[in-house]
Order: structure tokens, then C-alpha cells, then sequence
């Protein structure tokens, strides 16, 4: 009994003494300074909307005759789309024409009448009171005529507006008459049709109050919509809105995005997801945010680490000035960059350090290999494997 107690502590000792004896592999982690994009982004969302929307309406009472376009239909700007029934507009504009007539008529006579009795009337060969009827009457023709003429020309501008055309080139999205349905023209004018240019769409995207002061006209905007979750649209900011909109204590502002759209798949309505690109640096040098706070340290254990070089003192550099360790053969060398933007994540660097060179970030720390035989930490909760004794 007393030789097994004995073999059991000799054998506590040895793997204590072995585990003492791991030593942890210490790894120095490095990236290379390589040329890349530098952006910081701004997402959103917004609606679909085309640029120019045109409510083609009447300006006449009556009854819709023809519709020679429906939903989804390409209109020109110019084409006849419509036609109101034209016989009381036709019935009214030779009514004017005829009042015209009847007009002239009597302002032909009376002028003739007024220009003899001005010559009589300097002659005083008739009274001053024969004259003054007489240029009345004259005064009156001329002033009846003038509203006889002024009634025609509304009449035939009435008589156009029976035929009704399309005011650009565009697609109808919606069509509110049908044939038979009676038009009535009142203080605001009676819609038929929605035209829209698809051709050319704009984004009205809703930025947050902590991001509108990045967003600026003329940044590049990428964007997605539902109906094609595969592509991705490309456009422009073209206005930022200064109006705010505040909904449950949030403010937002309106980003207007202009993009193409020659294939006609921005259609109104869809939702978009936006990301306006507020800075955009193509072709730089950059480093990430952690090769500015290493430090180099001594791991007497470790010989596979570059010996680090002499610091530089931090408190001669300016604003733009940042320090790096380079990795130069064996040895960590202390460089002093230029920086330029930097969107939190990389910082671009103008200045002071070659394009490939290696720079430090940071130490890693493994442990050794495990020693076979050594169980493994493992919940409680995972499944044990086939075997194992259960505690009961």
C-alpha cells in the first residue's frame, strides 16, 4: 500500500514538474503597408422617386370619349393621349364665332355712323348731344366686339383642350378615368394620367442628425432595393435638404440621391438602402489603428523575436506625426510617419514609410503543445463522449 501511495506522488511530481516546463510561444503579428482605398460611409434609407412626375389632368367638363393610353404605356412628349366628347365644346365655339360676326357687324356701323357725324359736328351741322350718341354707340359696338373675339378664343382654346396630350416623354404609372366616365373641371383640374420619366430617378433618403453634418453634395452613393437583391445601383447626392424631420424624438434630414436609370428597374416606390460615401481615398498607403499604439516588450524566453531598436521621444512629433515600429531583418526599428485621413479602422499614411514594409502590431502568446494523455477542458453541459464514466 505505502509503495502505491509513494508511485502516485512521484507520479504528481514528474507532471507537475513537466507542466512547469511548457514554455509559451510568443509570435510577433505584423502587416504589410500596402496601397488601398481609404473610405468612411453613411447609410440610410430612403424611397424611390423619378425626377420628373406629371399629373396630366383637364381643364374642361365632359365626357372622356377615347384613352389611347393605359398603365405601363411609353408616351412621347406631344402624343395625344385622351379625348373629351367635342360636341357642346364644338357647339360653343360657333356660337362664339357667330356672336364674333354679329359683333363686327354692328362696330362696322357704328364707326361709320361716328366718323360722319365727327365731320358734320366740327362743321356744327349737328348738335353736341346727336355727336355724343353717336360716339356712345360707336364705343359700345367696339368694346362688344373686343368681348365677342375674347369669347371665341376661349371657346377654341376649350374646344384644344378636348384633346389632351403628353406634356414630356415618360411611362404612365397610373390612369384614373375610364371611357364614358364624366370629367368635371372646378377650382382644381380634373387628373387622368400619371406620367413619370424613369429614365432619370432620384433617391429621397433619410439621414440621422449625427450624420448629416459628413454628408455633402456630390458624394458617391451605392445603394440596394429589395426587388433586386442581387445588384447594386450607383448614384450621386445632388441636394441635402436643411428642413428636419422629427419622429419619436428622432430628427432626420432628407438626402437627395440622383442616379440613372436606363433599364427602367428603379421603378416609384421601392426602398433603398443607401451608403453615401462621405470620404474616399483611392490609391493610398494605409496602416490599421493598431500599428500606432505597439510597443515593443521583452520575452527573455522567447528567441525568435526581433530585438527592439531605441524609441523615439513622442513629444517632439506634431499633429500628424505618429510613430511605427518596422520590422528591419532581426531588429524593430522606431519610424516617425505622416498621416493623413483616417476613418477609426485605417489611417492613411503620406509620408515616411515605403510602400511592403513590415510593420508591428501587436504579440501573440500560445501555449505548447498539449502532452497526450492530458485531458481537455470541456463544459459540463457539452455531450460526453462514448465510454466516459458518469459521476452518480
Amino acid at each position: 500500500m505505502n509503495r502505491l501511495i509513494k508511485s502516485g506522488i512521484m507520479l504528481a511530481m514528474l507532471l507537475a514538474a513537466a507542466a512547469c516546463g511548457k514554455k509559451e510561444k510568443v509570435t510577433l503579428q505584423t502587416v504589410k503597408a500596402e496601397k488601398g482605398e481609404l473610405t468612411e460611409t453613411v447609410t440610410a434609407t430612403g424611397t424611390v422617386e423619378s425626377v420628373t412626375q406629371v399629373d396630366v389632368g383637364t381643364q374642361v367638363t365632359g365626357i372622356i370619349d377615347k384613352l389611347y393610353a393605359d398603365f405601363n404605356s411609353i408616351v412621347e412628349k406631344g402624343e395625344l393621349i385622351a379625348e373629351i366628347e367635342k360636341t357642346v365644346l364644338e357647339s360653343d365655339y360657333k356660337s362664339a364665332e357667330a356672336s364674333v360676326v354679329s359683333a363686327k357687324s354692328t362696330y362696322e356701323y357704328t364707326k361709320e355712323n361716328f366718323e360722319r357725324d365727327s365731320k358734320l359736328h366740327k362743321k356744327q351741322l349737328i348738335s353736341d348731344y346727336e355727336f355724343q350718341t353717336s360716339q356712345k354707340d360707336y364705343e359700345v359696338a367696339k368694346a362688344a366686339y373686343d368681348k365677342a373675339v375674347a369669347d371665341r378664343v376661349r371657346a377654341a382654346k376649350n374646344l384644344n383642350y378636348a384633346e389632351i396630350y403628353s406634356p414630356i416623354d415618360g411611362i404612365v404609372i397610373s390612369r384614373e378615368v375610364e371611357v364614358g366616365q364624366t370629367v368635371v373641371s372646378s377650382m382644381n383640374v380634373a387628373n387622368l394620367y400619371t406620367i413619370a420619366d424613369l429614365d432619370n430617378m432620384q433617391i429621397v433618403g433619410n439621414v440621422d442628425e449625427a450624420d448629416i453634418g459628413q454628408v455633402k453634395v456630390g458624394q458617391r452613393v451605392t445603394f440596394s432595393v429589395d426587388a433586386y437583391p442581387d445588384d447594386m445601383f450607383e448614384g450621386t447626392v445632388t441636394q441635402v435638404r436643411l428642413s428636419p424631420t422629427t419622429e419619436s424624438n428622432v430628427v432626420t434630414y432628407e438626402v437627395i440621391v440622383g442616379t440613372a436609370n436606363p433599364d427602367h428597374k428603379l421603378i416609384p416606390g421601392l426602398t433603398a438602402n443607401l451608403t453615401i460615401y462621405t470620404m474616399s481615398e483611392k490609391d493610398v498607403l494605409l496602416l490599421p489603428a493598431n500599428a500606432f499604439t505597439f510597443e515593443p516588450e521583452t520575452y527573455p524566453e522567447a528567441d525568435n523575436l526581433p530585438a527592439p531598436g531605441k524609441a523615439i521621444d513622442k513629444s517632439g512629433l506634431s499633429a500628424d506625426e505618429r510613430c511605427v515600429w518596422v520590422v528591419e531583418g532581426n531588429s524593430l526599428v522606431c519610424k516617425v510617419v505622416k498621416t493623413g485621413m483616417s476613418n477609426g479602422i485605417k489611417t492613411a499614411i503620406t509620408g515616411g514609410l515605403a510602400d511592403g514594409a513590415t510593420v508591428a502590431t501587436g504579440y501573440e502568446t500560445n501555449a505548447g503543445p498539449h502532452d497526450e494523455g492530458t485531458p481537455d477542458k470541456q463544459s459540463p453541459f457539452a455531450p460526453q463522449p462514448p465510454g466516459r464514466n458518469k459521476k452518480k
